[in-house]
């Protein structure tokens, strides 16, 4: 009686204030959420309650230490993800004044990142300092330039340098920042490998008079490869590519002999890949292939989808989707499909581009390994090589989406590969230009959070009760007294049951408690 007492006295526009309320309410959880899923990734309210409300409940966190066995001696799947999110120099980074700032002379857009940038100037602090650069005044003054944040200021350091002495860096800097076209650089670098012989000579026959020559030696024999691969990246871009590749097979010998670690992070073979593709000397190709996609070095898209490539050529010219459906596969086709499907499995960002269903834009300095950026550091040199395999592209297009169908889903476990690490996406965002003219790709589609659709339900739905109550308020009144009456009636009919079982003095004492 006093439940229905109490709906009586409401009026309609307390049912008005109470659905706008409402729906106000979970229109701001719905935008906060939306928000927060598009930065982080993941629901707000499913991640406070995974972190912190479960905990209290009882609940086991699965990502705590006491979880994770790997005394099985099975690999920790973890320390896979996080060593293949590593940022990997790009073997085929353009060149930044010839190439990357006539790109922004043109379009008014900055296509690398603060990010990518301050990697490179730690890449150039590694591959070209020592710790004995002080004891040669052009060598130090080249140590506080590779640190400098303001091109201007870099490339006035350089000029000073080289006032003093002839200096490899000094040039190097040049001819990466201040050369305007890929000649320029190139007659730059050809000043810095006269200059980076010469110390490479000198400290190579002091090497071993201690730990300080050591370090020079090292440095020296960095600075000289990557002039002479710089070198032969100008002799491939001024269309010289049979000089490239001879410059490149001697740098890959050459980096097979040093053992300095820091050679490896160069990457020639890939260079020398692409070269070779660009002569369609597809033989050389399979050699290169045969000696760096082994199972004990780590793979690149470069790789994956070269060696794709060559087993589609062997079928793509008489491959019919049609065909092949009422026959069935072929061997030589089934290796070129399950080479696509190896392919697309370690970089599942690649076919887009290849198929020109996403535009390409100029890749970054570094890249990331089974992400976006490697993706489009790939198809902005090697689409065209598919381009000359005729038929390769409509295999792809035929064959490339089945990948995911052979892949464990959810992704705890790869086919191929390790599992596809999930830090992929935010490291390409760092890496790549902003979404006003590249919209980064995501693998694999997030579903929206179960939150999200529930508070978009909730606030559609209390926004409908809102504008009906408004508008009908005395019919909205009806069917929301109805409607209340009929939810409280099991609590009235319990309470009728406990009236007439208690008696009526302990009821009204219970009652006045």
């Amino acid at each position: 009686m006093e439940v229905s007492m109490f709906l009586n006295t409401l009026t309609p526009k307390f049912y008005v204030a109470l659905t706008g309320t409402s729906s106000l309410i979970s229109g701001l959880i719905l935008i906060f959420e939306w928000w927060y899923f598009r930065k982080y990734g993941t629901s707000f309210i499913e991640q406070v309650s995974v972190s912190h409300l479960r905990p209290l409940l009882g609940g086991v966190d699965s990502s705590s230490p006491s979880n994770s066995n790997t005394s099985n001696g099975e690999p920790d799947s973890n320390r896979q993800s996080v060593s293949e999110c590593k940022v990997w120099r790009n073997p085929l980074n353009l060149f930044r004044g010839a190439e990357y700032n006539r790109y922004t002379w043109v379009t008014g857009r900055e296509p690398l990142t603060y990010y990518d940038m301050n990697l490179s100037a730690q890449d150039h602090q590694t591959f070209f300092t020592c710790d004995s650069d002080h004891l040669r005044p052009a060598d130090a003054i080249m140590q506080k330039a590779w640190r400098e944040r303001n091109p201007q200021a870099r490339i006035s350091a350089a000029h000073e340098a080289l006032e003093l002495e002839d200096c490899a860096t000094a040039y190097i800097l040049l001819a990466e920042e201040e050369a305007t076209t890929i000649m320029e650089a190139e007659r730059l670098f050809k000043q810095a490998l006269k200059a980076g012989e010469g110390c490479y000579r000198r400290s190579q026959q002091l090497q071993h008079h201690g730990t300080q020559y050591e370090a020079q030696h090292r440095r020296d024999t960095n600075v000289l490869v990557y002039i002479k691969r710089r070198l032969a990246m100008c002799s491939r871009k001024l269309g010289r590519t049979r000089e490239a590749v001879k410059m490149m097979r001697d740098l890959c010998v050459f980096q097979l002999m040093k053992e300095f670690p820091l050679l490896s992070m160069f990457n020639i073979h890939e260079n020398l890949l692409e070269s070779l593709l660009e002569l369609q000397n597809y033989a050389d190709v399979q050699a290169v292939l045969a000696k760096y996609d082994d199972i004990s070095l780590p793979k690149s898209a470069t790789i994956c989808y070269t060696a794709a490539l060559l087993k589609a050529r062997a079928v793509s010219d008489k491959f019919s989707p049609e065909a092949a459906s009422r026959r069935g596969l072929s061997t030589a086709e089934m290796n070129a499909v399950e080479a696509i499907h190896r392919a697309v499995e370690f970089n599942p960002h690649v076919p887009k581009y290849l198929l020109e269903m996403k535009s390409l834009i100029l890749p970054p300095e570094h890249i990331l390994k089974r992400g976006d950026s490697e993706a489009i550091a790939y198809a902005f040199f090697h689409l065209q090589h598919w381009k000359r395999v005729e038929g390769a592209l409509n295999l792809l297009h035929c064959t490339w989406e089945g990948t995911f169908r052979m892949i464990p889903y959810p992704l705890e476990k790869g086919h191929l590969f390790y599992p596809y690490p999930i830090c992929t996406e935010t490291a390409d965002r760092e890496l790549l230009p902003k979404a006003v003219f590249h919209e980064v790709s995501v693998y694999p589609k997030k579903e929206l959070p179960f939150f999200i659709l529930f508070t978009a339900g909730l606030c559609s739905f209390t926004a409908m009760l809102a504008l009906l109550t408004h508008q009908f308020p005395e019919l909205m009144g009806v069917f929301a007294k109805a409607f209340l009456s009929t939810l409280f009636a099991p609590l009235n009919f319990i309470m009728e049951k406990v009236e007439s079982i208690l008696p009526s003095s302990l009821w009204h004492q219970l009652t006045r408690i």
